[in-house]
């Protein structure tokens, strides 16, 4: 097995813990997160997707960010949220605009394939991430589309396990949704 299959397996099984753990609200995702997230910036600037390994190296610090959050005692932070369509348009615009910036960036600056592709997909990643460390329901739908169109980019740059890994995701934030949709049920009727 050559090393760069080795890295995309063990990032992709530590990944899998890392969503599973996620679903369940479990503190310990974040560590799992990290690591993975670590040997995936390797991986991703291996295979020249620029702006994925710039995602992977966010998702580091958006790891870290929610431990803290989750980590937190207050009440309002451990609930799962709804946010406003309002709130969802001015958050996909700007994942638009910086989609376009970064994907020209890439295109007229470095030797990157698919450069608004992988810019499209690190930006929108970088915005669900950031909703999904504050708990916010949606974020499973981001993570739906993000995950469908991750699978074409993947196997386009011949990362088939990371391609499978996304249909795994996609699978998998079907299953968040229903899951963390169920919790916030709960929680109104409580109140």
């Amino acid at each position: 097995m050559d090393n760069l299959l080795a890295v995309e397996i063990a990032s992709s099984v530590l990944g899998l813990i890392f969503i599973t753990l996620l679903i369940y609200e479990n503190i310990w995702c974040w560590f799992f997160a990290i690591i993975s997230a670590i040997l995936s910036v390797y991986l991703f600037y291996q295979y020249k997707l620029y702006s994925e390994s710039i995602l992977y190296f966010y998702y580091i610090l958006n790891a870290i960010y929610g431990y803290y959050i989750w980590s937190r005692v207050d009440e309002d932070v451990s609930i799962i949220k709804k946010v406003s369509l309002r709130y969802h348009t001015i958050v996909i615009s700007i994942g638009i605009v910086f989609s376009l910036l970064l994907g020209f960036f890439f295109y007229k600056n470095s030797d990157a394939e698919r450069p608004f592709c992988d810019a499209s997909s690190t930006i929108f990643s970088f915005l669900a991430s950031y909703l999904e460390a504050n708990k916010i329901l949606s974020t499973w739908i981001y993570w739906i589309v993000i995950n469908a169109f991750s699978v074409w980019l993947y196997m386009d740059r011949q990362l088939k396990v990371y391609a499978f890994l996304m249909v795994v995701y996609f699978l998998l934030s079907i299953v968040g949704y229903i899951q963390w949709k169920n919790r916030f049920q709960q929680h109104k009727v409580i109140q």
